[in-house]
């Protein structure tokens, strides 16, 4: 295992490219107060700005919850009804960072409501454990997902299956959202992690600049209507990818017939 730190409301533990980001308020449901935003935003921060750290997972700590969303406790008896305003990156530091292009998993056991399953959508891939459940539940309560919850979802399953999630606020288990396709994939709880961890060693032994340049691409795409206009956009990730030394590696790797030394620059 690699360096672990416990800081107030999450643990991080960083081993070789990966870091693991773990929400430690299980009492909680793992739900999140301003702090814990600004905590898990400092976090995420970090890890944006550290060139030796390619990949990020974000879990929640025990097997009730990812996490339940925003602390509506804390807001409403610890807070007097005071509604801070959070970090600039979005809930969980995640929600509205819409520039880093490093890869993201999130690793979902137990519930993520809706806070929890905005962090999720945020993330680039989801795998989840086979108790874990999904909802926007905000119109149950008078409220609405608008932390990127009713823009995300429908761009990832579609609008009429995210209506179906929105309008109700339904509960969706694992293999369900599996099956509408916001769930990578599903495993029993004791390999939560291990499935997340397969997937985040699987990219970092990628070039860590092509998969930034893929998700750069991919996301800011999405601005453009056309495919054409998408492809003519210019990217600061793929710029960046072609004036690296591994942009050479690469290929000369391929025809050395030998395994590639990334550098990340």
């Amino acid at each position: 295992m690699g360096e672990t730190t416990e800081r107030e409301f999450c643990i991080t533990e960083v081993d070789g490219r990966i870091l693991t980001v773990t929400i430690n308020r299980p009492e909680r449901m793992n739900a999140l107060h301003w702090m814990a935003n600004e905590e898990l935003a400092t976090v995420f921060d970090e890890f944006a700005a550290d060139e030796e750290l390619w990949v990020a997972i974000i879990t929640g700590a025990g097997d009730r919850a990812f996490s339940a969303g925003n602390d509506l406790k804390y807001q409403a008896q610890e807070a007097g009804g005071e509604m801070k305003a959070g970090p600039a990156t979005g809930f969980g530091g995640l929600t509205s960072r819409y520039d880093n292009a490093k890869p993201v998993i999130a690793a979902v056991n137990g519930v993520a409501m809706g806070g929890g399953f905005e962090i999720a959508l945020a993330c680039d891939l989801i795998v989840a454990s086979t108790n874990a459940l999904f909802a926007l539940p905000e119109p149950r309560v008078g409220l609405a997902a608008l932390a990127g919850g009713v823009h995300r979802l429908p761009r990832q399953i579609g609008m009429k299956r995210a209506m179906g999630m929105m309008l109700t606020g339904r509960r969706v288990p694992a293999t369900e959202g599996e099956q509408l396709g916001f769930v990578n994939e599903v495993v029993e709880p004791s390999e939560l992690m291990a499935a997340a961890r397969r997937w985040a060693s699987l990219i970092a032994e990628c070039a860590p600049l092509s998969v930034r340049a893929t998700k750069q691409a991919a996301m800011d795409g999405l601005e453009h209507g056309l495919i054409s206009d998408a492809m003519d956009a210019k990217y600061s990730a793929i710029r960046d990818m072609v004036k690296s030394a591994d942009f050479v590696e690469g290929p000369l790797a391929f025809s050395e017939k030998r395994a590639p030394q990334w550098k990340g620059r």
